[in-house]
């Protein structure tokens, strides 16, 4: 427990203090989350210990799950650790087994980079890209078997190639 005490054993007051214990933690993660990108437990074990929290994997594990965070694909095409329902849009595993079952090739072609799909899965592997949030994507249309992502460079579009191609493996 925090500060080595059992709320349990000590009673209302110990109680309530181990509520704004959790409450302040909890809300420093919440903090954490919003201005870096956490990808493990362990990670955010260190940003709270670095705030002065004495945590536990244990108690990392039920905060995670009390306050509902799941991870998505971030901007550095990395996982971190999100808040489901904010206006980050979230991206299952479901959805990227889908998208590597479906897409057959992603290239570059100067300032795009062209997804080849299979027959009738363009409209899904778009939706798909856009709940990404690539870097700069300036747009996205799609074909039966076609999805045309435009970037403002060059360079932009061969990074996201990378981007969809390690998706696919």
């Amino acid at each position: 427990m925090h500060n080595g005490y059992n709320p349990l054993k000590y009673g209302d007051v110990a109680i309530k203090e181990f509520e704004m214990a959790r409450s302040s933690r909890q809300s420093k993660i919440l903090e954490l989350i919003s201005t870096k990108e956490i990808e493990t437990q362990e990670e955010l074990a260190r940003e709270l210990k670095n705030a002065n929290f004495e945590i536990t994997q244990a108690t990392i594990s039920r905060d995670i799950k009390e306050l509902g965070l799941t991870k998505i694909l971030g901007s550095s095409g990395k996982y971190k650790y999100a808040i489901l329902g904010s206006e980050q849009q979230v991206v299952s595993n479901k959805y990227i087994n889908i998208f590597r079952e479906c897409v057959i090739s992603v290239k570059p072609a100067l300032n795009l980079a062209v997804v080849r799909t299979i027959k009738g899965m363009g409209s899904g592997v778009c939706s798909f890209i856009d709940k990404l949030n690539l870097n700069e994507l300036m747009g996205a249309t799609y074909g039966d078997d076609t999805v045309m992502l435009i970037f403002p460079s060059t360079t932009l579009a061969s990074e996201a190639v990378v981007t969809l191609q390690e998706l696919m493996q």
